[in-house]
């Protein structure tokens, strides 16, 4: 008796778990059937019935019914942006982590605590001041008026410097003294121990960068610049008629984030693990 009600129990775990799941995947399925859907049905049925390429085909310069968007520059813009603003993102937050928890130098306590109380800030009341920045010194409508500003991540640090701490000092002792100075022990030996959390930064500074609406839209004047996600937002504008097409540019614009999770996914749950400690 004890045995089936934990069979029963164990059951309703399962159906619970998945429907959670299809609730949870759903918009993305949602996604990618209206991406392929025929222009009569798209956003009219839940599940399409009848398919086609024509989306896709109108979106990657085949439009018969309009001049198509830059989607493809678009995309590439994107993959620019998000590339070089994580990667400096990394760089700075790395050297200044390594530098609060492993260096002692005077005024170490207060640029921690700025660190810290600058996260507290919501990002949006910057906004006026980085655009004011920017347009004074003519950076507006260029990849580095969009990557300037965005380069910095306090959360960045905040975890790298957490992390760092915990690696033994007398490893960078032992570094130093052969000879080693701080720039080779921090990227010869530091950086090599630090692969999980250094994924699951890396996973979120990318993600929050290539999807970011806000600042390129504001920092974006034109075709040259203009980034993916910024595009997708004109759904409601210049292309509210052609819904297929955006779906499909959505789509496009998430597959990305999918495959790098699943490819560095191993050392995602590893740092993770480390985070939730």
């Amino acid at each position: 008796m004890v045995g089936r009600k934990s069979k029963w129990g164990m059951a309703v775990r399962y159906t619970l778990t998945t429907l959670l799941l299809l609730v949870m995947i759903y918009p993305f399925i949602y996604l990618v059937l209206n991406s392929f859907a025929s222009w009569d049905q798209v956003d009219r049925k839940v599940i399409p019935t009848h398919f086609t390429l024509r989306s896709w085909s109108w979106l990657f310069g085949n439009a018969t019914t309009a001049a198509p968007a830059p989607w493809i520059h678009a995309f590439i813009n994107t993959i620019i942006v998000a590339t070089i603003a994580t990667g400096l993102m990394l760089l700075f937050a790395i050297m200044v982590a390594y530098a609060l928890a492993k260096i002692n130098f005077k005024g170490k306590a207060f640029v921690n605590n700025a660190i810290l109380f600058q996260m507290f800030f919501p990002a949006i009341i910057l906004l006026i001041p980085q655009f004011l920045m920017i347009t004074n010194v003519g950076l507006l409508d260029t990849y580095a008026g969009m990557i300037i500003p965005t380069m910095l991540s306090m959360w960045a640090i905040f975890m790298y410097t957490n992390f760092f701490k915990a690696i033994p000092d007398t490893l960078i002792e032992a570094a130093k003294l052969d000879g080693a100075g701080d720039m080779k022990i921090l990227f010869r030996i530091v950086l090599p121990m630090s692969k999980s959390i250094s994924t699951v930064i890396f996973l979120f500074l990318f993600t929050d960068r290539w999807t970011n609406l806000l600042w390129d839209l504001i920092v974006s004047k034109s075709d040259s610049t203009v980034t993916l996600n910024v595009l997708i937002s004109q759904m409601f504008g210049p292309y509210a008629t052609f819904p297929g097409p955006m779906y499909a540019a959505s789509v496009v614009l998430t597959l990305p984030l999918i495959i790098l999770f699943l490819f560095f996914s191993k050392k995602f749950q590893e740092g993770m693990q480390f985070t939730l400690k």
